[in-house]
């Protein structure tokens, strides 16, 4: 299924392959239009989810 996330009517991300965890898709890194999102400089480790890099909306 083609997963697409907007806002403001911008599309930031689309893919047929999200990955879903307890009901949260998570995208991956090459499906952003990093035109509309900065990568940030931290990262969020998950013991189960692995290490999550955090983008910042910049539409």
């Amino acid at each position: 299924m083609r997963m697409r996330t907007v806002w403001n009517g911008v599309v930031l991300a689309e893919t047929d392959r999200t990955i879903a965890v307890e009901g949260n898709h998570y995208f991956p890194p090459e499906s952003l239009h990093l035109e509309y999102v900065t990568k940030s400089r931290s990262h969020s480790p998950c013991p189960w989810k692995g290490i999550a890099d955090p983008y910042t909306l910049t539409v």
